[in-house]
């Protein structure tokens, strides 16, 4: 089953697998699957067309995938225009909502920069 160019994963439940559909959780993929009345424990492949039909025409009422990509980062580019404390955090690439930067915050900053003493080794004769 395919919905926004997104092939949905047929072996897994399907309130997990519209999980792999960017912009839908599990808390959304229920609300779908409520709305189009589907059970969630149903795996894709088992799905008639008539249900396929029903849970694409729910989940097309969303903004998801590339428009929603695009909405994000044009709120993160309007913050760094602004000049706002968090539109300089993102341009730094540091937190933006308050953690603690001393140690930690390694999703942002990558792995850790070992910085050496500054002199170099003597060596022994």
């Amino acid at each position: 089953m395919r919905i926004l160019g997104i092939t949905v994963p047929d072996e897994k439940r399907l309130e997990i697998a519209l999980t792999a559909i960017y912009g839908i959780g599990r808390n959304r993929a229920h609300t779908i699957l409520d709305d189009a009345k589907v059970p969630y424990g149903k795996k894709a492949k088992e799905l008639s067309t008539e249900e396929e039909n029903e849970i694409r025409k729910f989940v097309e009422g969303y903004k998801l995938e590339g428009e929603l990509k695009r909405e994000v980062g044009a709120n993160i580019k309007r913050l760094k225009d602004i000049k706002c404390y968090r539109g300089t955090r993102h341009a730094r690439r540091l937190p933006a909502r308050g953690q603690r930067t001393k140690t930690n915050a390694r999703t942002l900053k990558g792995p850790k920069k070992t910085m050496g003493s500054g002199r170099k080794k003597v060596e022994k004769k």
